[in-house]
């Protein structure tokens, strides 16, 4: 076994070096192209040794072991220009008749690019790389540690909240949802594919028991991206996750398809997802929306799509931010028509600081089942750890802290942290699912007028106890004057 860990940093510390490569986006996405190329490889070798008959889709001279595997092989400016020249042109227009693994490898190049400037360091990059076999279950298992925080790196490559949700969140809310085997599970706007890696780990543990049940899972995975960098984040994840062609992860958007062209084929039995939150979408997305539903906001636009996408009896669990659930106008009607299609029956609300250090917006797990409309909505709030007053980089939130909403959950019953509305009065309400807990009545659960109303309390509690003080002490002097 490898020490894969220092291997990452090693390369890292290369590609410092390099005056090509400027900051954390662009070495990351160089960094993944080179391993996905790795990887990619391992598996053929793999797959060689299994069928006599396999094809590599891509051409001899610029498979990995034909350049890249010898450590005293092609180097400097040759190795630069067959790079830039040979490899990457010919990887961006593999043709689609090589199948569906070229198709794989062309869609991740086609945003790709190589932005180191020197052969030299790029050799020593690749010597690197190819310390790690990623046919070994041990340096498989530990790079997949390393890409984990591969992808936490991604906090200064700007808006990097949008490619990365805490794995603590991802793994609640598929153990909540328990995707079976043979069940269609999508994310729309999956990033760098952190549900579906955590949704292909819970069906293999639970449910795969044979070489079929292995084709049938591999069938069952579906992820949406339209951003090139998480994509080829995505795509390298599926991969290590024994997705040998991830042909289902797309890149494109998802909100670009009218929403009428969806039809019984397009829908899902499991959504997992994380719309990005807080910005909006291009002009025209929203032409794609019947005409009620209308704005460029993209999280607003994420939840219609997602109850359309949705089979009758399908689940879904999905990210959202506190302004969904206050937001008037657009995402009245939008939480209107979520509630009467679909079972609302269920919304966790997060502390601040979950998403550290992408974003301090508070944010809510909602859990829907589509074809019953909802009759009560349950709330629970999820309380930091003892000892904890925020969460940060170095003090992330972990699985273990949703124990106690998953030993609630099938035996719900109300508590400091839990607590049930009815429809009628979210209704009464205009909608507004921005509901405090109702157990715990403190200064930052209250609302305006019952703050104001206790202060005024306070204050004639206060003013009585001054007045009794003035009594008696009024009194003492009396009779010390009377002495």
């Amino acid at each position: 076994m490898s020490n894969v860990s220092g291997i990452i940093k090693s390369i890292q510390d290369i590609m410092r070096k390099d005056v090509g490569v400027d900051g954390d986006a662009q070495r990351i996405s160089q960094l993944v192209w080179m391993f996905f190329l790795k990887i990619v490889d391992d598996r053929e070798e793999e797959q060689e040794l299994l069928d006599d008959d396999f094809v590599s889709p891509i051409p001899e001279e610029l498979r990995w072991c034909n350049w890249a595997k010898d450590e005293e092989g092609i180097t400097g400016d040759g190795l630069l220009n067959f790079v830039n020249n040979d490899l990457f042109p010919q990887l961006k227009e593999l043709p689609a008749s090589s199948g569906k693994q070229a198709t794989v490898i062309r869609n991740v190049f086609e945003d790709a690019y190589n932005y180191m400037k020197s052969g030299t360091l790029m050799r020593q990059v690749i010597n690197k790389i190819n310390e790690i076999d990623f046919n070994s279950s041990d340096d498989k298992h530990t790079f997949g540690d390393i890409y984990e925080q591969i992808l936490k790196d991604l906090q200064s490559a700007g808006n990097a909240g949008e490619f990365y949700t805490p794995r603590a969140v991802t793994q609640f809310m598929v153990d909540i949802l328990d995707p079976k085997l043979e069940e269609k599970v999508l994310d729309p706007a999956c990033g760098t594919g952190g549900f579906l890696a955590c949704t292909i780990e819970h069906k293999r543990s639970k449910y795969e028991k044979s070489a079929e049940d292995r084709t049938t899972l591999q069938d069952s995975i579906f992820g949406v991206e339209k951003k090139s960098l998480p994509h080829l984040l995505a795509t390298t994840n599926m991969i290590l996750h024994g997705i040998d062609v991830p042909t289902n992860v797309r890149h494109t958007n998802t909100l670009s398809r009218p929403l009428v062209d969806y039809g019984p084929s397009d829908r899902v039995d499991v959504i997992l997802t994380n719309p990005p939150f807080g910005g909006t979408e291009e002009d025209g997305i929203e032409n794609n929306f019947p005409a009620s539903f209308r704005t460029r906001e993209t999280a607003d636009l994420f939840l219609v799509l997602i109850v359309t996408l949705l089979k009758e009896g399908g689940r879904a669990g999905v990210v959202l931010p506190d302004g969904t659930l206050f937001g008037e106008g657009i995402k009245t009607r939008i939480k209107e028509k979520l509630m009467t299609e679909c079972n609302l029956h269920t919304i966790v609300r997060l502390p601040n600081g979950v998403f550290n250090p992408y974003t301090s917006i508070k944010t809510n797990l909602l859990f829907f089942t589509k074809g019953e409309p909802t009759k009560d909505v349950w709330f629970y709030e999820h309380p930091y750890p003892a000892g904890y007053k925020n969460y940060s980089k170095t003090r992330p939130m972990k699985v273990e802290e949703f124990a106690p909403e998953k030993a609630w959950w099938d035996n719900r019953e109300e508590n400091d942290q839990a607590w049930k509305v009815s429809f009628e009065d979210i209704k009464a309400n205009n909608f507004n699912l921005d509901i405090k807990n109702p157990n715990i009545q403190d200064a930052t659960h209250m609302a305006p007028a019952d703050l104001l109303e206790k202060f005024n309390k306070n204050q004639e509690e206060m003013h009585k106890t001054q007045n009794q003080l003035k009594s008696i002490l009024s009194e003492a002097l009396n009779r010390l004057a009377g002495e």
